[in-house]
């Protein structure tokens, strides 16, 4: 898959290209005793936030979730955290233009700790309350720096009009089938960008359904749906965006569950 080293080269640009588009005060009660107040906030902000609740440590604690025609962040429950109204919302990931910006005060907004959600063409980072604490600036973007590329080790081969997959460093002969990982048989298979290069999730397709296979042709995700997406959900979440009817997606985690 010759495309996959320039796919990565664009992954750490992707978040804040894709949903870029432009460019209260508290009120604090009167403190009879500043040490007593220092101590109530202390705890205030030390409280952990009993709706992140974590089931599948391998999953995001929040995951965007589209009702009607906008988005939200719910939980691994299904409730919605961050109520639905951006047009745009993706994983709580790091945006390398952030991390790496001449202005160092917004730096700390490049992490994995906030989201990118779009509303009304205006793109910000979200925290995990839903608050924006920032909006984007072309001015603020920095050079991303480019980790290594991981080179995959399998790739998709077609074979009599049927995809199968090979390893590339074993495969010489197509004539053997016993070179093959897995022999040409699929109508469709594609292998989603991960950081398990052994042992990488595939999109498959399947008497006219998509499902998702490992490299040793076992079903992880059952051919069921119109369509799965090629996209970054996986390496992002470890999650598949997936639809039954060609028009409505969700995201499953790798147990098909809904969310």
């Amino acid at each position: 898959m010759e495309n996959m080293k320039n796919i990565l080269n664009v992954l750490c640009v992707f978040i804040s290209i894709f949903v870029f588009s432009q460019t209260q005060s508290v009120k604090k009660d009167p403190a009879k005793k500043g040490t007593k107040t220092t101590i109530k906030k202390t705890l205030s902000a030390s409280k952990p936030n009993a709706d992140l609740v974590v089931i599948n440590k391998e999953l995001p604690v929040l995951i965007p979730k589209k009702k009607g025609d906008q988005f939200g962040y719910v939980n691994q429950n299904g409730k919605f955290i961050i109520q639905p109204e951006y047009h745009i919302a993706v994983f709580f990931y790091e945006d390398c233009n952030l991390l790496n910006s001449p202005n160092e005060k917004v730096r700390k907004f490049g992490t994995k700790d906030y989201a990118t959600v779009e509303k009304n063409m205006i793109s910000y980072r979200i925290d995990q309350s839903g608050k924006r604490v920032y909006q984007f600036k072309e001015t603020d973007f920095g050079k991303c720096k480019f980790e290594e590329y991981k080179q995959q080790l399998f790739q998709a081969y077609i074979l009599n009009g049927f995809y199968g997959i090979i390893e590339k460093s074993k495969f010489v002969n197509a004539a053997d089938y016993r070179q093959f990982q897995i022999y040409p048989q699929y109508q469709y298979l594609f292998i989603l960008e991960g950081d398990d290069v052994a042992n990488p999730m595939i999109v498959a397709s399947n008497n006219d359904k998509f499902g998702i296979i490992d490299v040793n042709n076992r079903i992880i995700i059952p051919f069921e749906y119109s369509n799965i997406k090629r996209n970054f959900s996986w390496k992002l979440g470890k999650m598949f965006e997936v639809t039954k009817d060609g028009s409505n997606y969700y995201y499953i985690d790798a147990n098909n569950k809904t969310y």
